[in-house]
Parts: structure tokens; sequence; C-alpha cells
């Protein structure tokens, strides 16, 4: 079983043609930038954006009490160590970036043929992610995530497994950057979801304005659109 497994993610799928590339693209952006598709991606990047919390915390020395996740789309990842420092700093600044550098290492992936080796890779991160969450719904979403992508990885031909793989990471390509235009306008309107945002955090720590902070993980969140759509177009 784990042989066929492993098999299967390293095997190598067909390339899509580079029209096929564009319209998963597109259909990515409809997706992403609609009202319920948004939604419904955001899911998948929050769980990634408390993964990359999770991960840089037990990098830099902290430990981990768990991570919920919400129906509204929202997470929080607690952990424990010193409140302040250049480890809380990291750990706070690693949540927005992390979909868009995840859709990178995707995009690097795909665009080498191995599609379904980027789909499997999800699914070990849920798998990891269900040792840490602490909330009822949170466990939902990653097990439905999680399983979702097994059982499509696992009965779909390679050539749709190519295209749903694409459609993957050319939709946390996207949706990063959308995830902080979502922050800077709950940062205009300065409501109450925006007093405990990543930015105001960093903000409260390093004395430099929140509105820096959104800069630079819009930054970062476009930077890796423009690297992982070139890859995806040029097809590496």
């Amino acid at each position: 079983m784990f042989e066929e497994l492993w098999e299967r993610a390293t095997s190598v799928q067909p390339p899509l043609t580079d029209i096929w590339v564009v319209v998963v693209g597109v259909a990515a952006l409809l997706l992403t930038w609609s009202p319920l598709g948004y939604r419904l991606v955001r899911h998948l990047a929050t769980l990634l954006h408390e993964a990359g919390h999770a991960l840089v915390a037990v990098l830099a020395g902290r430990r981990l009490s768990g991570i919920r996740l919400h129906s509204d789309t929202s997470g929080l990842t607690v952990s424990r160590g010193r409140p302040t420092g250049p480890g809380m700093v990291a750990t706070l600044l690693a949540g927005y970036p992390a979909p868009a550098i995840v859709g990178l290492g995707g995009a690097w992936l795909v665009s080498n043929g191995y599609a379904a080796g980027s789909m499997w890779a999800l699914v070990v991160l849920c798998a990891l992610m269900l040792l840490l969450i602490r909330n009822l719904y949170g466990l939902w979403v990653v097990l439905v995530t999680g399983v979702g992508i097994a059982v499509l990885s696992w009965t779909t031909t390679p050539e749709v497994l190519s295209i749903a793989a694409y459609l993957m990471v050319w939709s946390l390509l996207l949706v990063a950057p959308r995830a902080v235009v979502e922050l800077q306008r709950s940062s205009r309107r300065r409501s109450r979801s925006r007093s405990g945002s990543d930015a105001d955090q960093l903000a409260g720590l390093t004395r430099l304005p929140a509105g820096l902070w959104i800069g630079l993980f819009w930054l970062m969140s476009v930077a890796c659109l423009l690297g992982g759509g070139w890859l995806l177009l040029s097809g590496v």
C-alpha cells in the first residue's frame, strides 16, 4: 500500500498545454475573486496561514498549544514562549505569505510534471494539522480538505489530476494577495476584526506601523504570484 502511494505521489503527469494553463488560470481568478469561490478557497488559505504560523513558531523555539479554524474563515495559532523578540515577530510574519509560498512551491512541482506530488504534499500537511487542531470545525475543515484531495489524487486520471493541481496552485497564488487586500480594507475601517490582526500585533512588537507590514505581506504575495505564474506559463 505504501509503495503504491509513493509511486503515485512521485509519478510524472503530462504537462498542460499553454492554452490550458491560461484557461485554468482564468478559472482560478474567477473562483478566488468571486464571493462564494473566495470563501471556499479562503478556508484552504487559512489552513496554510495557520500552518505557516505553527511551522515558524516551532523553528523559533516556541511551543505550540494548538490551532483553531473558524467558520468565518479566520483562524488562530497559539504558541508559548517569549511574547516579544525576533521569534515572535517571525511567527506573526509567517501567516499571510504562507499560502503564496506554498503556491510557489506547487507551481515548481506541477511545472516539472509532479502534479500528484503537489496534491499529496497537501494531504500530508492536513494529516499533520490534525494533530494540532483544537476545535471541531477546524477538524472538519482539515478532514474534508485532506480526504477530498486524497480521493481525487487516488481515483482520477493523470490528465484530470494535472488540471486539478494547476487549479489549486493558481488559486493559492491568487487568493494570497486578495487576503491581504481584505486585511487592508479592515485596517482602513478600523473594525474590531482588525484589532488583533497579524499586522497590528507586529506593529505593537516593532513600533513600525501596521501599514508597513501590510505592504510587506502584499509585496511577498505578489512576488510569489509573479514567480509562480512564470513557472506555470513557461513550463520550466
